[in-house]
C-alpha cells in the first residue's frame, strides 16, 4: 500500500491528509502558546493514538476523551492526565475509579450534586483523591450548571469541601459558536462567555477557591481574543480535521479540512439526470441534510454536483442545473467527498488511510464504543 495513490483503495475509504493535520496541529499549539494557556486537546474527532501524538506533539500529555473507551485506550498506550469530558454517568463510577487509581491523573466531570454523592460513596484507594472538573453553562445550552444560578457557586463549593475529593477546575463548553459565520461573530461569542466564566472564576476566589479553568470549541480556538489568556487552559479537537460545517462557521477554510471520503460512481441514470456512488449514509454523515447547495457535502473538483440523498450504501449525485454529462463521469469514476461533518463521518469508519501528497502512508485505527 504505501506509495500507491489514492486510487488503489476500495471505496468508500476515509483519507487522511497527514500534512494538513500537521499544519491544523501546529497552528493551535502555536496560538496557545502566544495567549500562554495550556492546549488540552480533545481525542473525540479522530479517536487514534497516531494522531494524538501529532496534537500533544509527542508528549502524551493533557488530552480529553467524550467515552471511557477512549480513555482506557489512551492510558494503554502510555497517555496521562486525561479528562473524561462528560457528566459522570451513575453506571460508570466504578471504571472511573479504576482509571483514576491507575493512572498519575484521571480527572473526571461533573454537573450534579447527585454525582458528588456517588463519588464521595467510592473513595479511591491509596489515599488518592478524585480529580473533579465542574461544568459550567455560559450559553452553550447543553450539559452544565447555568452560571447565573445560585447552585453553580454551591456546587463548586461542595466539591471543594467534600473528604476525598479536589476540585481540580471550571469547564466550559463554547457550542454556541457553531452558530456563528465569520470570525467577528465567533469572537463575540467567545468573548462574552470568557467574560462569565471570569466572572464566575472571581466569585470562586472570593470564596476562597482556587482552581484551573478552561474553555473550548474549534471555532472558539480557531479565531482566541486576547482575554483567554486570563485562563488555565482550551479543549478544542475538531480543528486537527476541520470540516465543511466548521469552513461555513469561518474557523478555518475549505482548503484546510483534512480529511475526505472516497467514492466511485457505480451507475448512470439518464431517465432520472443521476449518477450512483458506492457512498451512502454508512459512510458519510447525514448532519448536512439541507445545510448545503451541494447536499450531504462537497464534491471536491465539482462545485457544480449535488449529492442530493443517500440509501444505506448508495448515493444519488445530480447536477445543481441542467443536464448530466455522462461523458465526464464513466462507470468508476474516482469522487472526493468533503464531509460536513468530520467527527461523525470518522467515526462510522473503522480504519483511516494516510495520505502525504496523493500517496499513501499507511493507515491510522480508531477506538470505537462507550
Amino acid at each position: 500500500m504505501e506509495g500507491e495513490p489514492l486510487s488503489a483503495l476500495c471505496s468508500p475509504a476515509l483519507v487522511v491528509d497527514v500534512d494538513k493535520v500537521k499544519k491544523n496541529a501546529q497552528r493551535m499549539i502555536e496560538r496557545c502558546q502566544k495567549l500562554g494557556i495550556q492546549l488540552r486537546p480533545h481525542m473525540k474527532t479522530h479517536k487514534t493514538i497516531e494522531c494524538a501524538d501529532i496534537m500533544t506533539a509527542g508528549s502524551r500529555r493533557c488530552i480529553v476523551v467524550s467515552t471511557l473507551a477512549e480513555a482506557c485506550f489512551y492510558a494503554d498506550h502510555g497517555f496521562d492526565d486525561i479528562l473524561y469530558a462528560y457528566s459522570v454517568p451513575f453506571d460508570k463510577v466504578e471504571r472511573c475509579a479504576a482509571l483514576s487509581e491507575r493512572l498519575d491523573l484521571f480527572q473526571v466531570l461533573l454537573d450534579h450534586p447527585d454525582a458528588l454523592t456517588l463519588l464521595k460513596q467510592r473513595p479511591l484507594k491509596g489515599g488518592r483523591l478524585w480529580h473533579v472538573w465542574m461544568k459550567l453553562d455560559c450559553g452553550n445550552g447543553r450539559a452544565g450548571v447555568l452560571h447565573t444560578e445560585p447552585e453553580a457557586l454551591g456546587l463548586a463549593q461542595a466539591i471543594a469541601e467534600t473528604e476525598g475529593v479536589e476540585l481540580t477546575g471550571v469547564y466550559v463548553q463554547c457550542g454556541n459558536t457553531y452558530h456563528c459565520r465569520g470570525m467577528e461573530q465567533i469572537q463575540a461569542v467567545v468573548q462574552e462567555t470568557t467574560n462569565y466564566l471570569l466572572q464566575f472564576m472571581k466569585q470562586l476566589n472570593a470564596a476562597g477557591i482556587s482552581c484551573k479553568s478552561s474553555i473550548g470549541s474549534t471555532p472558539s480556538c480557531s479565531h482566541p481574543v486576547d482575554d483567554m489568556a486570563k485562563l488555565s487552559e482550551v479543549h478544542p479537537g475538531n480543528y486537527v480535521f476541520y470540516d465543511v460545517q466548521q469552513s461555513g462557521i469561518g474557523s478555518c477554510s475549505l482548503e484546510d479540512v483534512a480529511v475526505r471520503v472516497l467514492t466511485r460512481v457505480i451507475g448512470h441514470c439518464p431517465h432520472r439526470n443521476q449518477l450512483l456512488i458506492d457512498c451512502g449514509w454508512s459512510a458519510i454523515s447525514l448532519d448536512g441534510a439541507g445545510k448545503l447547495p451541494t447536499g450531504y457535502a462537497v464534491i471536491e473538483g465539482h462545485p457544480d454536483l449535488k449529492l442530493l440523498s443517500m440509501t444505506q450504501e448508495q448515493g444519488r449525485v445530480e447536477p445543481i442545473s441542467g443536464p448530466l454529462d455522462y461523458s465526464k463521469y464513466p462507470l468508476g469514476t474516482l469522487l472526493k467527498l468533503i464531509p460536513y461533518h468530520s467527527c461523525a463521518t470518522a467515526l462510522m469508519h473503522p480504519v483511516y488511510y494516510v495520505h502525504s501528497e496523493g500517496r499513501l502512508l499507511g493507515k491510522w485505527t480508531p477506538t470505537r464504543g462507550w
